[in-house]
């Protein structure tokens, strides 16, 4: 499995999974299990491959090309 996310893009979206998955514990509401919602940017940040962007043939990873 290559990796198609560049740095920028994998902190930017490991960020946004913790902040989605605080809201199970921030929120009182039904609505607080939206921040499960967060496992999959924090997951394909951590790993560092998005499968969508292999569907697309995008990358953001500078060394994507190199081998």
């Amino acid at each position: 499995m290559t990796r198609n996310l560049g740095s920028l893009d994998r902190t930017l979206r490991i960020l946004v999974g913790l902040v989605l998955l605080s809201l199970l514990f921030v929120l009182d509401s039904g609505a607080r299990w939206f921040g499960l919602v967060g496992l999959v940017p924090l997951l394909t940040g951590l790993v560092g491959n998005c499968p969508l962007y292999s569907v697309f043939g995008f990358s953001s990873c500078p060394l994507s090309g190199r081998k």
